[in-house]
């Protein structure tokens, strides 16, 4: 059975720094589209950040979180990581973790991703 499981949202001042850490199960990281949607009151979920399937290191981001947040995966242990630095209140959302796959790409619209964690909460104080 496929899963994801976030954790490490939480409370923060503007311009500190959070990791976020999503547990993959049922499934093989690298064979896999993997990343992570946010949604903030009232907005549509908009994509962070992913990695396509079997795409090394490359990644996708939104322009906003550019050289403030990083994604990264440690296939050995089936985990997926979101740096996130220079944090703003506008970064305030329910963070996703999302996969889909197998042998998929990181899809820009939020209903082609199959699976999804249960969300993790990312409160940035001004």
């Amino acid at each position: 059975q496929v899963q994801v499981v976030e954790s490490g949202g939480g409370l923060v001042q503007a311009g500190g720094s959070l990791r976020l850490s999503c547990a993959a199960s049922g499934f093989t990281l690298e064979n896999y589209a993997i990343g992570w949607f946010r949604q903030a009151p009232g907005k549509e979920r908009e994509r962070v950040s992913c990695f396509n399937s079997g795409d090394g290191d490359n990644a996708n981001y939104l322009n906003s979180v550019k050289g403030r947040f990083t994604i990264s995966r440690d296939n050995a242990n089936n985990t997926v990581y979101l740096q996130m630095n220079s944090l703003k209140p506008e970064d305030t959302a329910v963070y996703y973790c999302v996969a889909d796959g197998p042998w998929s790409t990181c899809h820009y619209s939020d209903r082609l991703w199959e699976y999804w964690g249960q969300g993790t909460q990312v409160t940035v104080s001004s």
